[in-house]
């Protein structure tokens, strides 16, 4: 099974990015993204920057899921996916998540994976025989655009956290 969500990507490096801000701002670039995603409009990358608590050697998870929540309030239901499964279904929905690769505070310094440390969106999966692949848009680079890639679940299963950033729909 394949499921590729139709999902415009943004470039870290862009010029309505602060230059400071361009080398870290994978997380926050990530969570504007999704937003972009779901409401047709992306937060500016300078304040979500500041907003979240990234800072030069990144953004973790926990501030990731604690401010986000706070920003968008309870439209959205912003949390850790730990299961496959519960990923999956999120993307059978539409939903992209969040995922961070990161080698360094997971201790696997020396494991070989697509990102030492990195945010990206996930918008897709298709499963083959032996492994899953997982479709992300890489965030771009100085002088690229982002671009679609598929990467091994199984090659980075140790490194990868997972955020679901996903609207709630209340019924009256």
């Amino acid at each position: 099974m394949k499921v590729l969500l139709p999902f415009q990507a943004m470039n870290q490096y862009a010029e309505h990015i602060p230059a400071a801000y361009r080398t870290s701002a994978c997380g926050p670039v990530t969570a504007a993204s999704i937003l972009r995603y779901h409401e047709g409009v992306a937060p500016g990358i300078g304040p979500l920057y500041k907003w979240l608590g990234a800072t030069p050697i990144g953004l973790n998870a926990f501030c990731l899921i604690r401010r986000l929540k706070k920003l968008a309030g309870p439209r959205y239901d912003i949390k850790r996916v730990r299961s496959i499964e519960q990923i999956k279904q999120q993307l059978d929905a539409g939903y992209p998540l969040a995922v961070k690769f990161d080698r360094y505070f997971s201790l696997r310094w020396c494991q070989k994976t697509t990102f030492a440390y990195h945010w990206v969106p996930l918008i897709g999966y298709e499963e083959t025989a032996d492994d899953l692949l997982l479709f992300i848009h890489d965030n771009g680079q100085k002088n690229r655009p982002s671009k679609l890639r598929a990467v091994s679940f199984r090659e980075n299963r140790s490194v990868l956290s997972f955020i679901q950033i996903s609207p709630v729909f209340r019924t009256k």
